[in-house]
């Protein structure tokens, strides 16, 4: 079967955007590898440019646009519209970003930090508002997930782990639309032995859960309420399409296991990292047996965020 992106994809987006992204360093935690029984690679994505893997993605997708091309739009509750302004800057290429009118002021006042311009709209409204931006101005539109170049960018952050850290069992990372994970996924069929990879996913947005185990992919949650704001998509049509034939699986998680493990994460490690980042440490603590006696890999996708969280965290 012929995939939408295969590892020579991912590793080819690793020396095209080398020059532009950082190698984030891998963190280790023995108190939570004996709470566990396990041991836990964190690969720290939310020190990335932009605070977000999504660098990786955008500026793969950016630097191989046409010559010509008039500018570049997309749609994003933050962290992959950081990343398309930032990588349009690169090229020096006019960028418009479609943000809900709920996202984060922190993550569209830093969209405005990097030059692009902010297009807010309601939530539901986020695609058709890209597409009318890209029919008026010519821009190329670069879907947050759904997009084969953006998906091996993506790739890379896996890339980079199992190169950092040798033997992993597992690769565990926050899925949204699905572009991180299914990255994961290629880079963890194309090794040997094969690396399992596990999304996590609040229940609150728990469309991939659905979707993989029904096999067909479902909608999304109509006005999803969670702290990860960062997860409010559904899956992808190329991600599920990757996920499926690799036989990734996904855990559910609390939003009050997300927000204890945002804060063990700044209490304990010393990360800032977004609730949507700490997902994969809830679906640890939420299914240990799972992990146990294992060498487990985790992406934290992304450090964005106000903090507005922490007084209902150290409530719990």
């Amino acid at each position: 079967m012929t995939l939408p992106v295969e590892y020579a994809d991912i590793e080819a987006a690793a020396d095209r955007i080398a020059p532009y992204v950082h190698r984030t360093p891998v963190f280790t935690s023995s108190v939570l590898d004996r709470e566990l029984g396990a041991c836990v690679f964190f690969k720290a994505e939310n020190l990335q440019k932009v605070g977000a893997f999504k660098a990786r993605g955008a500026t793969n997708a950016i630097l191989q646009l046409p010559d010509d091309v008039p500018g570049v739009v997309t749609h994003s509750s933050g962290n992959h519209g950081q990343a398309i302004a930032y990588a349009a800057a690169i090229r020096d290429l006019p960028a418009w970003i479609v943000m809900p009118r709920t996202a984060p002021q922190l993550k569209i006042e830093a969209v405005r930090s990097y030059g692009a311009e902010v297009v807010l709209c309601d939530h539901a409204d986020r695609e058709p508002t890209a597409a009318d931006v890209a029919e008026r101005t010519g821009a190329a539109l670069v879907h947050p997930f759904d997009n084969s170049n953006v998906i091996a960018g993506q790739g890379t952050a896996t890339l980079e782990l199992v190169d950092q850290v040798e033997g992993l069992d597992v690769v565990v990372a926050p899925i949204g639309g699905g572009g991180l994970l299914s990255g994961a996924a290629t880079v963890g069929a194309a090794q040997d032995p094969v690396i399992r990879v596990i999304g996590a996913e609040p229940f609150a947005v728990d469309e991939a859960f659905r979707s993989l185990r029904s096999g067909r992919r479902l909608g999304g949650v109509v006005d999803p309420v969670t702290v990860a704001d960062g997860l409010l998509t559904g899956i992808g049509a190329r991600p599920f399409a990757i996920l499926t034939a690799l036989e990734a699986e996904v855990i559910r998680v609390t939003e009050a296991s997300i927000l204890k493990a945002a804060l063990f994460f700044l209490q304990r490690m010393k990360l800032v990292v977004e609730p949507s980042g700490a997902t994969p440490l809830a679906a640890l603590r939420t299914e240990p047996e799972r992990f146990s006696g294992r060498r487990v890999g985790v992406i934290i996708s992304g450090g964005n965020t106000d903090l507005s969280w922490l007084e209902a965290a150290r409530r719990l």
